[in-house]
């Protein structure tokens, strides 16, 4: 059983590619942001950490974290997001890796996706045995942004920054999948091909 690791800007439409793999595909998708807010819950593995790290001011009324909160104790200080990654991201791989090895054990599922937009920088290319840059211009991705987050200017040209650029993603990534256009369709014919072409599907 394969593992697929699927990554790209924010705004690229990445979530469009995993539902369209796991619905015409049934392949289990696990995307990392999902899996990085399980493990900050109350009793969870980074729970207690995190509010040690970063105080009780970032708990809501129940005692939950509160992502809120916690991205303003974050945003813009470097030392304070490292400091959070470096507690919450080996978590969260080590809970993917045991995934994957059930999965192999359970054999229900023709392959894995593994989605993150820090696949590359988390070493995640040691688990996967592909990894596949899903691609779309920066002023496609900012219309979208603006569409479906409301997120201002500012505030896309500040991710855009502190993301890998995208030669960085071309140089290490053995397929791209160019998701620029307003036809979905097109990405899916690039999807079917690829996964066909690298053995994901037989």
């Amino acid at each position: 059983m394969k593992v697929l690791g699927i990554t790209g800007g924010v705004g690229a439409g990445k979530s469009t590619v995993l539902d369209y793999i796991q619905k015409m595909y049934g392949a289990r998708v696990i995307q990392c942001d999902q899996v990085g807010h399980m493990v900050q819950e109350p009793g969870q593995s980074c729970y207690y950490r995190i509010v040690e790290a970063f105080g009780t001011g970032i708990l809501n009324g129940d005692q939950t974290i509160s992502r809120e909160k916690l991205a303003a104790a974050v945003f813009d200080d470097y030392d304070a997001l490292k400091k959070l990654n470096h507690i919450v991201h080996p978590s969260v791989k080590e809970y993917i890796i045991k995934e994957i090895e059930q999965e192999r054990v359970r054999g229900r599922v023709p392959f894995v996706v593994v989605e993150a937009a820090l696949l590359l920088e988390d070493r995640y290319d040691r688990i996967c045995d592909e990894i596949w840059y899903i691609y779309a211009d920066e002023k496609t991705r900012s219309v979208r942004l603006r569409a479906t987050r409301g997120y201002s200017d500012d505030k896309i040209r500040k991710i855009m920054g502190n993301q890998m650029k995208e030669s960085g993603y071309r140089a290490r990534c053995s397929v791209v999948i160019d998701n620029s256009g307003t036809i979905v369709e097109n990405a899916y014919e690039q999807i079917d091909r690829n996964l066909a072409m690298h053995g994901f599907i037989h």
